[in-house]
Parts: structure tokens; sequence; C-alpha cells
């Protein structure tokens, strides 16, 4: 079955706050071992949660964010393709049977280019792990 997709734009499923048009995806929870999105019944605008953090706090240790695809000005992206997704699917395994209830799917870059699989593993994907895994340092990284 192929993904169908509006005509918006492209969205990154793991953006910086900073970006264009960025919107809150989903809460970091789990443990810091394995840490899980919590996603939100509808992404959020980033104005109103970034003013209700405490000092000290970045953004990208309590939420995930969705924008707009960067495409050939991240250092993630090569060709018509987002590499990390592509080593998210090959790297991590699953943690999830079943679709996550994500608000961005039909849009989301890493939906359209690998499907289900990116789903599944897409619950684990937080910005700032302290607690990283060598697969997940691998995936993350540029270039490999």
């Amino acid at each position: 079955m192929e993904a169908k997709r509006c005509s918006t734009p492209l969205l990154c499923p793991s953006a910086q706050p900073e970006m264009r048009e960025s919107v809150v995806l989903g809460v970091v929870g789990g443990t810091v071992a394995e840490p899980r999105l919590g996603w939100l019944e509808r992404p959020m605008p980033v104005s109103g949660v970034l003013a209700a953090l405490p000092e000290g706090v970045k953004p990208t240790e309590v939420f995930r964010f969705a924008a707009h695809c960067e495409e050939t000005s991240c250092t993630h992206f090569e060709g018509s393709r987002c590499q990390l997704a592509t080593r998210i699917v090959q790297i991590l395994p699953a943690v999830t049977g079943s679709l996550p209830p994500c608000q961005i799917r039909m849009n989301c870059r890493w939906f359209q280019q690998e499907g289900r699989a990116a789903c599944v593993r897409c619950p684990q994907v937080v910005t700032h792990n302290y607690s990283f895994s060598q697969d997940v340092a691998r995936a993350a990284a540029p270039g490999n």
C-alpha cells in the first residue's frame, strides 16, 4: 500500500524548535535508558510551550518537534532522501508493533520515505538522549 500525502510540504519529525513553522509533536517520557515519545493529540505551536519551560531546561530535553524538512540544507539529507530516516530503519530495532498515534504521518518525510518501518522506530528517537546506545549514536551521526 503506497502512502498518500497532502499537498503541504513534507515535515521533519525530528526538528529543532527554532526551525521555520516548528511545532511540538510530542513529549519525551520513558526512562533515561529507554526514552519514549508520547504524541500530543494535535501538534502545538512552539511559542506558547517554550515560554513555560523553567530556566536552564532545553526544549529538546522535554519535547520533540516537527517542522518543514529543510532537504539539502540539512546534514542528514543526501540526494532526495533523509539519511537519518534510512539509518534509523537500518540500525534501530522496532519498539512498537503498531503505528503510533501520529498527527503528521501523511506529510512526514520519514513515513513517506521509509513507511511503517520508520513509524515503529520513531518513539525512541529523542534529540537529547543522555544515555544513548552505540546504535543510537550510529543512527544519529551524519555520514554513517
